[in-house]
């Protein structure tokens, strides 16, 4: 049971990164605005059918729509955001580099987020990410100067 964990992790993980590189290549043959607007009327049609055929009960019916915060509505506003700033920086970089950025970006979040819902700062998850950024640093200054060359 724990391969299909790891095997479904690394697909997950292997989906982000080949995500980021379609859609960069999508917004460099169409624009910018473009793929992002394909790319959310992929997600919601996808979405939808999944919905569909897993007959699922609707969850927002369990949900009283005023006690859910403002904020919680801006989620697509950042996915715009993101997708966009995505589409942009994504061919000036390897797919190492967005991968470590994914990485880092989804780590930094995460503590954020456990910090202000679960009131907790998790040192080992900070050393970790620090770890990563000094590494994906140093190896950033090794190809500029070899590219100096």
């Amino acid at each position: 049971m724990l391969f299909i964990y790891l095997l479904i992790s690394f697909s997950a993980g292997a989906s982000v990164v080949l995500g980021r590189i379609i859609n960069s290549t999508l917004a460099e043959k169409i624009g910018t605005l473009q793929s992002t607007l394909i790319n959310y009327i992929t997600g919601l049609s996808l979405s939808y059918f999944i919905y569909l055929i897993s007959k699922g009960e609707p969850l927002l019916s369990a949900v009283n729509k005023i006690s859910v915060p403002l904020w919680a509505y801006l989620g697509g506003s950042a996915g715009v955001v993101i997708i966009m700033c995505s589409n942009y920086i994504t061919p000036k970089l390897s797919a190492f580099y967005v991968t470590l950025l994914v990485f880092i970006g989804q780590l930094l979040i995460g503590i954020i987020i456990d910090y202000f819902v679960l009131q907790e700062l998790s040192i080992g998850k900070c050393i970790g990410g620090l770890l990563v950024l000094i590494g994906l640093t140093y190896n950033l200054w090794i190809d500029r100067k070899e590219s100096d060359r």
